[in-house]
């Protein structure tokens, strides 16, 4: 377009001062119609934003952003221009408008833009007379739903169908659903000379048909935010001047063509949040033009490449939340236009290549891999224009480099959960630095705080828990420089907080939002009556004593909504009091007496667990609780019934009041509950009566317990409506019943506790009702008066017991809300020699079985070697006969077993002798006869467990093996699985039965390793 030399047209002024003149603009903020006057110009070819032609008539007229907010009809003196060329209008505000129909008759445009101008309806189908137009924009930057552009009638394919010179077509968040399907075939057939196809967000579907193949020109495809549900076709690749290719958010899915990577002139490819897309990324060509790579929340997979260096004009890199694997190639210290670099949430390893020519880089995220070893200061002292650092949640030691903290530009450091040990360095030139958060919690850092950390002026956000840091901290170290500071963390290490009740100094402290000092030594509460924008406070493993003040209900301005004062020796609160809108209360572990506290109405969270409160409220129980999700006040002193007002708790995912006095019987209601109880625990109380209420269809139970209390009645066969049960212990009860086949459809079952009840009958459940429990660890019928014989296919499902999986090295947990940090920990008490050991956390690897003191009789079906993950077994106090079956030799897990008083006979089978981490055996009062097997773990155990079998000789009994009683010995013949390094819960040394709860205690709650011919176990509660 050429400008012209003398004045315009005075016909063509005229139609632009008449455009002017209707349109409504705000003049302090135009820059282009604020110029058109014709008191300063006549010549409106000088006006801002107007191209004219060399005889002086208006070919291009640019107003974008020009705040326009009139409506724009058809009787528009814009269309009266009708040498128009180019025509912009995209940045301004015409208030929800249709696209006038009028904008056809401007048949000479080459070039039209309606972008960001909120428009809205059907686009006219007169916008398809302009054949000559070459660019049509006429996209939204957000889609406006109802009131979004759409294509109907016409639809694409009709209005594009005599657009056949246009190389540009932008549609985003146009409504195009009407050709959902079809869209690219009506593309195709159109507009071969395409080089920029954007429809992003347009509601299309897949798949990508073969036809788009046709369009060779394309240049840039952008398809984001569209459900096509279809795999990307090996033809993407033949597009060779593809420079930009977005096909974000489609729910693609198969394997993406690797050949797309190598196309020489891409500049930009985002595949990003494309869960169900395979891939892998391939050797990069030599000099290629990739400047954007972003692959986030996708499943691609393997290693990158060292051809990654190759690519010189690299600058940004994402792949978070994806699978990639391996070591980050050094060849990325040859990115030197790199500026971010995002690589979080993969399985990375090894360590971290220098950066020092990367000196553009800004963004620097390698958190949540396995990255590891020491941090030199070369990767950071050169980094001048760095601005973020996360390297959180690897394994990386070593000291902190201290160049990274004399960065004046960076303005966040993420360091945490890592094995960073040493000193926190100190900061050169605190005033000058930018830093706003520095996060180093979860390492081993010790010694003091630097005191220069206490002087940097624009810190708003400091972490320092769980290390290992030291030394005394005034209150009156935080006033002065730290005035932006907002969230404080110095919980879990070993330092001491001095607190003062100068109102002067404590006026000065930082207006904290978050303040964390748990595990400070506190002594006092802290004045922080003054605080006006505190929202989350932990003072919690403390020494804090006495009354709970009632000022400290009273901070930000109550607009406090996390409070954390567990494990402190308070007795009381101070009177009166009156709770904020808490969301989260957390009191436990302390020495509260008297009735617990009635809590506020908008709490999610309340745990008043281990302190001294001896009654209920039936308010507390009632419409204050209607928000919440967790309520616990275990191990307490209460008494009396559990009111029925607790069911108005609709959104209850967990109800602990186990370890009480309670009495009375258990409200139906709670059996009654829908989906929203995941959690029931009431055992250890004082509880009576049968279980009573009907289980629904919904039930969304994990655990059930209601040990330890006087039910009777049967088990309610409504219980295999909690599909979702894995804890169920209703052991040391009353309960009259038959062994509950019913359970066997219940396949999430991980713990069954049953014992010390009046279980009668046999196990069998017939051919057709087998137990299902594919995932049972627990198992524990043990004390009651069951009987027959065991099923051989008793053990035939029970997965859970067979193999040893690594991958499930986890404690049996419910989370109480998947967005939050709070879950609640499952208990269970196994007996080991008749000592009873509570596990406070039950790892997902520990198995056992508990059969005992029953009267269960015939052989112990051989099909029990099958369960070579089993842990612990106990058959003893029974009425079994036969042999020991030789195939227990294939228990390799087995730590303890007992198969005391029973009427065992033959031959202690050679086989058990592989046992090689059995520690407790305990074969005693049986009918057994021969020799004692000599090897391995046989050589340890002590006179005791082999007592009552008069037929036994050999060491350690005192008993010289003669022919008169020494059997022909049987060919031990068993198959053997080999398990190499493996980490495993080791439980009992062998003692005999003398040995002392101390034993006990000391292995189950205590690291143990053992290494023999490359093996190792690992107790891990």
């Amino acid at each position: 377009m050429i400008l012209v030399s003398g004045q315009c047209q005075i016909r063509q002024q005229s139609i632009l001062i008449q455009f002017k003149n209707n349109l409504t603009f705000n003049s302090l903020v135009s820059t282009k119609l604020v110029s058109w006057d014709p008191n300063v110009t006549t010549d409106c070819c000088n006006w801002t934003g107007v191209v004219c032609s060399t005889q002086g008539q208006v070919i291009g007229l640019d107003l974008s952003k020009e705040t326009i907010s009139s409506p724009i009809d058809d009787s528009s003196a814009l269309f009266d221009l009708d040498n128009l060329k180019s025509l912009n209008l995209a940045g301004n505000y015409f208030n929800f408008m249709q696209i006038p129909s009028r904008f056809g008759s401007l048949s000479t445009l080459s070039y039209l833009n309606l972008s960001n101008s909120r428009f809205t309806g059907q686009i006219p189908g007169e916008l398809s007379w302009l054949t000559k137009l070459e660019v049509l924009d006429l996209s939204e930057p957000f889609s406006f739903g109802t009131r979004s552009l759409k294509l109907e009638k016409p639809n694409l394919s009709t209005l594009v169908q005599n657009l056949t010179r246009l190389t540009g077509l932008y549609l985003n968040n146009v409504n195009i659903s009407s050709q959902r399907f079809d869209w690219s075939k009506g593309l195709s057939s159109s507009l071969l000379k395409l080089e920029v196809l954007s429809l992003s967000n347009c509601q299309l579907s897949g798949p990508l048909d073969d036809s788009l193949q046709r369009l060779q020109s394309l240049s840039e495809i952008r398809l984001g935010l569209n459900n096509l549900s279809a795999p990307v076709p090996d033809f993407f690749a033949s597009f060779k001047n593809l420079t930009v290719l977005n096909l974000g958010a489609c729910n693609l899915n198969g394997t993406f063509p690797q050949k797309v990577f190598q196309l020489q002139k891409l500049q930009l490819l985002d595949l990003s949040v494309n869960m169900n897309l395979f891939g892998s990324l391939p050797d990069f060509p030599i000099n290629g033009s990739l400047r954007c790579l972003v692959l986030s929340n996708t499943n691609f997979s393997g290693g990158i490449s060292d051809t990654i260096g190759n690519l010189k004009n690299l600058s940004r890199i994402e792949l978070p939340k994806s699978n990639f694997s391996g070591q980050i190639p050094k060849s990325m210290e040859k990115l030197t236009r790199l500026a971010y670099l995002d690589l979080s949430s993969n399985y990375f390893s090894g360590e971290i290549p220098s950066f020092q020519m990367c000196k553009n880089l800004t963004h620097v995220d390698l958190s949540r891999n396995g990255l590891s070893g020491t941090i030199p200061s070369v990767h950071f002292q050169d980094l001048q224009s760095l601005v973020y650092v996360d390297l959180r949640f690897n394994v990386f030691n070593g000291s902190i480099p201290p160049s990274l903290f004399s960065l004046q530009q960076v303005r966040k450091i993420q360091l945490s959960n890592n094995n960073f040990d040493g000193l926190i360095p100190n900061f050169s030139n605190p005033s000058a630095s930018s830093l706003d958060t520095l996060d180093l919690s979860s390492n081993k850092l010790g010694g003091e705080i630097p005191k220069s950390l206490f002087k940097l002026g624009k810190l708003n956000i400091l972490l320092l828990s769980s290390n290992n840091l030291s030394g005394s901290i005034k209150t009156i170290d935080f006033q002065g420089h730290l005035t932006n500071l907002t969230t404080l963390d110095l919980s879990f290490n070993y330092l001491s907080i001095i607190t003062t009740t100068n109102l002067t100094l404590v006026n000065r402290l930082p207006n904290f939002s978050s303040l964390k000092l748990a595990s400070c030594n506190l002594q006092m509460f802290p004045n922080l009556r003054n605080q006006s924008r505190l929202i989350n406070l932990d003072l919690s493993n403390n020494k804090i004593g006495g009354e709970i003040p009632s000022w400290i209900w009273r901070i930000g301005n109550g607009d406090l909504s996390y409070l954390n004062l567990s494990n402190n020796r308070l007795t009381a609160l101070q009177e009166p009091y009156h709770f904020p809108d808490l969301l989260v209360l957390d009191l436990h572990s302390n020495l509260l007496n008297g009735s617990i506290p009635v809590p506020p109405q908008t709490a999610t969270f309340i745990d008043y667990s281990k302190n001294r409160f001896n009654s209920i409220l039936p308010e507390a129980m009632g419409t204050n609780l209607s928000f919440a999700y967790y309520f616990s006040v275990s191990d307490n002193l209460l008494t009396g019934n559990i009111p029925n007002t607790i069911c108005n708790a609709a959104y209850l995912r967990v109800l602990d009041l186990s370890n009480n006095k309670l009495s009375g019987r258990i409200p139906k209601c709670l059996f009654e509950f829908g989906s929203s109880l995941g959690v029931l625990n009431l055992g250890n109380n004082r509880l009576f009566g049968q279980i009573e209420g009907t289980f629904p269809s919904t039930c969304g139970l994990n655990t059930l317990d209601l040990h330890g209390n006087s039910l009777e009645g049967k088990i309610p066969k409504s219980l295999v409506n909690c599909t979702m049960l894995e804890v169920l212990n209703l052991g040391s009860n009353k309960i009259y019943d038959k062994y509950p086949c019913s359970l066997g459809n219940n396949t999430n079952l991980r713990v069954l506790v049953l014992r010390s009840n009046r279980l009668y009958g046999n196990v069998s459940c017939g051919e057709n009702q087998h137990n299902n429990w594919s995932k049972l660890q627990i198992l524990d019928i043990a004390s009651n008066n069951l009987s027959g014989k065991v099923p051989t296919e008793s053990f035939s499902h029970w997965a859970a017991m067979m193999t040893d999986d690594l991958s499930s090295k986890k404690h049996l947990s419910f989370r109480v809300l998947q967005l939050t940090e709070f879950y609640y920990q499952d208990t269970v008490t196994v007996t080991v020699k008749g000592l009873e050991v509570e596990l406070v956390k039950i790892l997902t690897l520990f198995t056992s079985i508990d059969i005992s003191s029953n009267h269960f009789s015939g052989d112990i079906p051989t099909s029990i070697g099958r369960l070579g993950a089993l842990y612990l077994l106990n058959v003893s106090n029974n009425e079994f006969t036969g042999p020991i079956p030789s195939s227990m030799g294939n228990l390799s897990q087995l730590e303890a077993l007992d198969m005391s008083q029973n009427r065992l006979t033959g031959v202690i089978p050679e086989t058990l002798t592989s046992l090689e981490f059995l520690s407790s055996l305990n074969l005693s009062y049986n009918q057994l006869n021969g020799r004692i097997p000599i090897g391995s773990q046989f050589q340890t155990f002590v006179t005791n467990s082999y007592l009552g079998n008069k037929e036994l000789c050999g060491l350690p009994l005192n008993i010289t093996c003669t022919s008169s009683i020494l059997p022909i010995p049987k060919d031990p013949k068993i198959s053997q699985e080999s398990k190499k390094g493996n980490d495993w819960l080791t439980v009992f040394h062998g003692m005999g039965a003398g040995a002392g709860t101390s034993i006990v205690i000391a292995v189950l709650y205590s690291i143990y390793k053992r290494n023999t011919s490359g093996r190792s176990r690992q107790t891990n509660f």
